[in-house]
Parts: C-alpha cells; structure tokens; sequence
C-alpha cells in the first residue's frame, strides 16, 4: 500500500433560495468519510461542489495536494476553478447510468476514453475480479441485476484512476438481498484503495458498516465531524436518539469455537490490558474470517443491560466491566446511557478507549441509583458482526 494522500480541504460557501451550504472541513486523505444526514441538509450539494458540478462563489477545494478552486472576496491572488471534466474524481450515483447499448466492457472503455486515462491490461483484469465481473463483461446493462449494475458503476469510476471517489447513495435504490450483495465489494474498497472516499447516506447501518470517519449535517451546516466509533456514542449528537443507536467497535478474531458455533473477539486498544488485566473480548456468531483478521462489530443501545456486580449465573455470555460517562433523557420512561469501557473501578479518558450505548428505563436507573462516574458491568445480549 503505498502513503495516505494528504488531508482534503473542502471550505465552501453558496446559497439558493430557501437554502445555503456552508462547511469548513479537512478530512482524512485515504479511507470512507461519510457524509450522514436527513434529506436536504445539503449532502449531494456538497458531493457536486467537489466535482466542480456546483460552483461556490466562495470557496477552497484542494484534493491530493491539488488544488481544484480557490476563490476568497479578499484573495490577492489570482481565483482557481478547475473545469468539472478536468478533475480527477470518480462519481458514482444512485442509479449506476450505464449505456444500455454497450456491454459492460464497452461501459468500462467508454468511461476510461472519456477521462483520457489508458489503462494497462492487468489493471483493467484486476479491478474486473476485484468487483466480481469478469463473467458478466459481454452483458448488456438490462441484463445485470441492481447490485451487478452499481458494482459496473463502481468500476467504471474506478478505470479512471481518480484521486477522490465520491458516492452518492449507491445503495439507496436497491432491496436489503442486492444491498447484501456489494457491501462486501464496498469494505474491500475502504481496505484496499489508497484514495479518499466521500459516501453520502442516511442509512445507519451502512454508515456503521463501511466508514471510518464520519461528517453530520444539517440545514447545509457541519454540526460534527471525527472518526466513527467516537461520534456514533455521543449522547448529544442526533444518532443516538434513532431506535437502531448502537456503538460500532473495532476487533479482531482471536479464537474459534466451532462446536458451539462461536468466535471471540479481543477489542482493538492497548489501553484495555496491563499487569493482571485480561483484554476484553467478545463472543458472536461463528465468523468466516481467520484468527488475526480484523473486524467490525455493532452493539444496538437496546441490547446492553446494567448489573453492579458481575453475574456468573447468567446465560448472558458478554459482560465487560465499565464506567458510566454520560446519561441522557431518551423518550418517556427510558435514558441512554454513554458507557466507557475499561477496567472495573477505573475511568479510561482516552478519546479512542471503546464506548457502548445503553437504553434503559427510567426505574432501573432510580432502581440502581446509576449515575455519571459510577463503576458497572455492561451485559452485551447481541452483537452484530460486520466484515
């Protein structure tokens, strides 16, 4: 893998009748950013400011280094707007608008002939398998299923050798099967290509799944930015208000247990061992992945329970021992709870120490007279695992 480009600039500012966007944002030069909020806060817009679609009167878009437009009221310079056809982005949409009288290979040759880049062989082969279409190349479009149209898409953009990809909710047109289907293509893509990526959604789970930083907006404004696994358990952030809140932690597998059909999970952080402390791990379904290999896993806020003491005759296999960090009011009869993971009796302050989000009610809380700073296990009833 070769070095992270430097950070992406985006300082942006325009206004339309009834709407404005502005955002002032560096963001990570390699990896999925996820542009995440509701319909018209302004995400698409700022996906086409990036791709010189929609020009800024006030702006700054430097992407790898380049500079794509720079343009101040007071800049003494000369202003920078380069062309949309001169910018090297890939733009992916949600529908993949592929030319139904080509085949796929025809498409992946149109596109690359149209951003005048010449691709090696090997290249083109690789990408091709990487995305699962060498079988589909002599297909025509109207003859590939949703999930095999927006992975031709995908690659298509790909061919172009762009230094920024863009992706405009590429899933939201297809059913949960064909979702299923490209989000493994889509992980790969965050793993392996040393280019960043910004993925507007307003799904969730596909924000939990694939990204690794993470961008909320709202009445095209910026209300917060950071990695993922920090800003999904943020008890003041809107998140954690939706009936799916969760935290996303980062794992590996460490062990298999194929008799009883179970995997364990140590969680990633050196912070969470030490002279007689064991790591914390995780037990989840069988997983397909080798011991080593690192992984995702989704803890929903409703299925995280409390207990003051650890109970060794529970059929509950996940209990870590925490500190309640924050509590908030969440509806009528139930608080979320923001949980740091650590060691019982000790607060881990670390920014990147794992966090858990608990729904509880209202009376189990006065029950166990819980309280921000107080020390508790965490009883973990389901975790999702994510590849």
């Amino acid at each position: 893998m070769s070095a992270p480009l430097e950070p992406m600039e985006l300082r942006l500012k325009l206004a339309y009748p009834g709407f404005s966007l502005e955002v002032d944002l560096t963001l990570p030069g390699r990896g999925v950013t996820a542009i995440f909020g509701p319909s018209g806060c302004g995400k698409t817009t700022l996906l086409r400011c990036v791709a010189g679609l929609n020009r800024a009167p006030v702006g700054r878009v430097a992407v790898a280094g380049q500079v794509w437009q720079d343009e101040t009221p007071t800049s003494e310079t000369p202003a920078i707007f380069v062309q949309p056809h001169k910018r090297a982005v890939g733009y992916v949409f949600q529908d993949a608008r592929l030319f139904d009288h080509l085949d796929v290979r025809g498409n992946l040759l149109y596109g690359m002939k149209r951003a005048g880049v010449s691709v090696k062989g090997s290249e083109f082969d690789q990408i091709v398998a990487w995305l699962g279409l060498t079988s589909v190349l002599a297909r025509r479009p109207q003859h590939l299923s949703g999930g095999e149209r927006q992975r031709v898409a995908l690659a298509r953009a790909l061919l172009t050798r762009p230094q920024c990809l863009l992706m405009d909710e590429p899933l939201s047109a297809l059913d949960a099967q064909r979702k299923n289907e490209i989000l493994p293509y889509l992980e790969r893509l965050r793993d392996h290509v040393n280019l960043p990526v910004l993925y507007v959604s307003h799904a969730t789970d596909e924000v939990a799944r694939l990204a690794d930083h993470l961008v909320l907006m709202d009445a095209g404004r910026v209300t917060a930015c950071g990695p993922l696994t920090e800003l999904m358990s943020r008890l003041d952030l809107p998140l954690t208000h939706a009936d799916d809140a969760g935290a996303v932690l980062e794992a590996s597998v460490t062990e298999h247990d194929a008799a009883d059909g179970l995997s364990q999970l140590t969680l990633a952080g050196e912070h969470l061992t030490g002279p007689g402390r064991e790591p914390h791990t995780l037990w989840v379904g069988l997983s397909p992945h080798p011991v080593g290999h690192r992984v995702r896993a989704r803890v929903l806020a409703r299925d995280v329970s409390i207990a003051l003491t650890r109970f060794k005759g529970s059929s509950i296999l996940n209990i870590l021992p925490a500190t309640i960090e924050a509590m908030r009011p969440d509806g009528v009869g139930t608080v979320m709870l923001s949980l740091r993971l650590g060691h019982y009796g000790v607060l881990d302050t670390r920014r990147d120490a794992p966090s858990l989000l608990a729904r509880l009610t209202k009376r189990s809380c006065d029950q166990l007279q819980l309280q921000p700073g107080r020390s508790v296990f965490a009883q973990v009833k389901g975790v999702a695992l994510m590849a």
